[in-house]
């Protein structure tokens, strides 16, 4: 791969399989065009096709690759190619296509991986000039993002100015950019009369750890056909599942299950927080020394601070696994945005040792801290502070929803790739986590994430879980039963253990928020 442009030689073999997978005939489609062609893999493919096709048009900006496609394509002089030495990015498909020959058109190939910012680091001055690409809907430019799949941004450009081609476009891609067109398809209205995708193996391929895929869609001037086929492989007949888009907007991963508890679809009655966010693990996020009597650093370091300003923690890990807090954490504010200043009167311990390591806080990365009191946070208000929570972790394929309590008298803290519900109750917590534990709830989730996202569960989704559509269709008895293992379980440090006070109407639980 070269790192500058952010390509992969797609090697013939895999040409082959996804030739064979698309059932490519030359009779079928005359015209190909490929908008990033490399050394000519899969131009020559087609060429050697027993039905090959009648005109190739190609571009490539890279000289070497260039010349070697060209010497290559010259021993097959029955069909017409031309490969252009362009940037993708500076020319209109429409117009500066000069197509001999008619009949329909397929563009096939492998456009570059890489996002935007990659290649900026790479020192590439192959990127797209800052146009709002995403006009027709009147969406903030893809461009005008901080960061963008340059695949994606070929795509959409493809789809623009060949509109009236109708053409089909099959490419390879990262399965999340397959997902972002199809949704451009529906934002505006475009008419695609079939689309499919089928998964590759990126490692054995390209030694890349992506979830990659060939997509594959069919623009026409009728139907309007917003879902996709996912295979398992280019070579499986059947799908595993299929992928669309709700009336609403709303991509899902699994329409078959979705249907099954789409009255849940909604919008949640009840608020859900992220966890806290500091960047600055290293000082931090605390753990007992050996003798449990003092605390440590995770550099290794002895930590004296003022106790009220430490509590205790819970990672993704540590939820998805029932975990109890084997970690704190400094929470240096109560609300957002507030004053630090006062800590070094209040808290003149905590204060020392924070400045200590002020170096590190000056180094955060993230824009949020611009401008911000020294040692600010991020996720943090009175919810957070809450003594009772349902938490999730966002970075796991199972979505597990936990009910947490106090810990040695201390609200617990959650990490920032963690999601939770403040509560008011141990009854209100110990129900609610039952209710999103719920196989009508799972099933919900397990149909509208994608297992290859960084992060499957998200704030987004969770607040289109309408918990009162649940109650309204289970059946209340077991639910209860499973809520007062619950309530049993946040307090089984306690010899006497409370039973717990459901209110006449349930409904009540859902109504408190913080």
């Amino acid at each position: 791969m070269s790192k500058e442009f952010g390509d992969f030689q797609t090697p013939p073999e895999l040409i082959e399989l996804i030739l064979k997978s698309i059932d490519f005939r030359g009779s079928k489609w005359p015209r190909i065009f490929e908008p990033a062609c490399g050394q000519g893999n899969f131009i020559i493919s087609l060429l050697q096709n027993e039905s090959p096709p009648k005109e190739i048009q190609a571009i490539e900006i890279q000289e070497n690759h260039l010349k070697i496609a060209k010497k290559r394509a010259k021993n097959f002089p029955n069909t017409s190619v031309f490969i252009q030495n362009q940037k993708i990015f500076d020319l209109n498909f429409q117009k500066d296509l000069n197509w001999q020959t008619s009949g329909s058109l397929l563009v096939i190939g492998n456009p570059p991986w890489v996002t935007n910012s990659q290649l900026g680091i790479e020192g590439s001055n192959n990127l797209p000039k800052k146009t709002n690409l995403k006009n027709l809907s009147g969406l903030e430019a893809i461009t005008g993002s901080a960061n963008f799949d340059i695949s994606e941004y070929i795509w959409l450009k493809l789809i623009k100015e060949l509109a009236e081609e109708k053409p089909t476009i099959a490419l390879l891609c990262k399965t999340s950019v397959a997902r972002n067109v199809l949704k451009f398809a529906f934002d505006n209205s475009l008419a695609i009369e079939e689309s499919f995708i089928k998964k590759i193996d990126a490692k054995k391929w390209f030694n890349a750890s992506v979830s990659a895929c060939l997509f594959f869609i069919k623009i026409g001037s009728l139907a309007k056909k917003y879902q996709a086929d996912i295979y398992k492989d280019l070579q499986a007949k059947q799908p595993i599942s299929t992928m669309g888009l709700t009336s609403s907007g709303q991509i899902i991963a699994d329409l078959k299950a979705y249907k099954r508890s789409f009255f849940i679809e909604g919008i949640s009655s009840l608020n859900w927080h992220q966890g806290l966010k500091h960047d600055a693990a290293s000082v931090m996020e605390l753990t007992y020394d050996n003798n449990l009597k003092g605390l440590k650093n995770k550099l290794g370091k002895n930590v004296n601070v003022e106790p009220e300003y430490v509590y205790p923690l819970l990672k993704s890990s540590d939820i998805f696994h029932g975990k109890n807090p084997t970690k704190s954490v400094i929470v240096t504010q109560k609300c957002l945005g507030s004053d630090t200043l006062h800590l070094q009167y209040n808290a003149p311990k905590l204060w020392k040792y924070l400045n200590t390591y002020i170096e590190r806080f000056e180094k955060r990365k993230s824009s949020i801290y611009r401008g911000k009191p020294p040692f600010s946070i991020f996720g943090i208000g009175d919810y957070s502070l809450t003594h009772y929570k349902v938490g999730i972790s966002g970075l796991y394929k199972i979505p597990k929803f936990r009910a947490i309590g106090l810990v040695k008298g201390r609200p617990v803290m959650l990490d920032d790739t963690c999601y939770f519900i403040a509560c008011f109750s141990p009854e209100q917590v110990a129900f609610i986590t039952s209710l999103l534990n719920h196989p009508v709830c799972l099933n919900f989730i397990y149909s509208c994430f994608f297992d290859d996202a960084k992060r499957p569960i998200t704030k987004k989704l969770l607040k289109r879980i309408d918990l009162k559509a649940i109650l309204e269709n289970i059946e209340i008895q077991s639910l209860l039963s499973q809520a007062e293992i619950e309530f049993e379980s946040l307090h089984a440090d306690l010899r006497s253990k409370p039973q717990p006070k459901w209110p006449r109407s349930l409904e009540e639980l859902l109504h408190a928020k913080y």
